[in-house]
């Protein structure tokens, strides 16, 4: 999962980062609205954390702006200010945050409260991406319309691929979705990985290892005549 921050003071953004890291995400910071709008055309996150006090343009333009626009609008945004009163969490959140965080924060909380946004984005029931089929509500995969019978651990790695085709995950960033934590794990990773591309049959070979990075699901452009 890949979360924007936007954030001036130096000190909280390097606390937001290297929390949110070391918990299995995968984090691009920002310290000024121009440098984030740009990163925004090129990626988009699955989850904005957005400071108020912003130079230029304040934290609640941003937000107006996101959740004027088609394209980002239904990214959810996590708000985390200085500016604690009620009538500014109301102001925020009525403008369309999904949350709003005061500071000074607890590092769990934010990692409690980031995990329980992207949670509610894991609604989505079925997935299909080449011929390998997975039903979420079901807990059912299908490779090449035969069923594939997966662990639990494996089940979850799965989705976490095709829920985004061609993305590249890196390691510490699948450990800490799955295994939900960071840690010296690289052997049964790789070990549940080569044992989802046996159980996947010839779909297995879709899951590209990323030297020296990670694993990512996309087709050989040889597949794709």
């Amino acid at each position: 999962m890949l979360i924007y921050i936007l954030e001036d003071d130096e000190n909280i953004r390097e606390i937001e980062c290297y929390t949110l890291r070391t918990n299995g995400f995968e984090v691009e910071d920002f310290n000024l609205p121009q440098l984030f709008y740009k990163a925004l055309d090129n990626k988009k996150p699955d989850l904005i954390i957005l400071d108020v006090m912003l130079p230029g343009e304040d934290g609640l333009t941003v937000l107006k702006t996101l959740k004027a626009s088609n394209a980002y609008s239904e990214i959810p945004v996590i708000i985390i200010s200085a500016k604690t009163t009620e009538l500014d969490r109301v102001k925020g959140l009525d403008l369309g945050a999904e949350d709003y965080l005061c500071k000074p924060f607890g590092v769990m909380e934010l990692v409690s409260r980031v995990k329980a946004r992207l949670r509610k984005l894991d609604k989505k029931e079925y997935y299909s991406y080449c011929g390998i089929e997975l039903s979420n509500g079901e807990r059912k995969v299908f490779s090449n319309g035969e069923r594939v019978e997966l662990t639990y651990k494996e089940f979850e790695l799965l989705k976490l691929l095709i829920g985004k085709p061609k993305t590249v995950f890196t390691r510490e960033a699948i450990l800490g979705n799955i295994w939900g934590y960071d840690d010296n794990l690289g052997r049964t990773l790789d070990m549940h990985i080569n044992t989802l591309r046996k159980k996947l049959g010839d779909k297995g070979r879709y899951i590209v290892t990323v030297r020296n990075v990670g694993y990512k699901l996309e087709r050989e452009e040889k597949d794709e005549a």
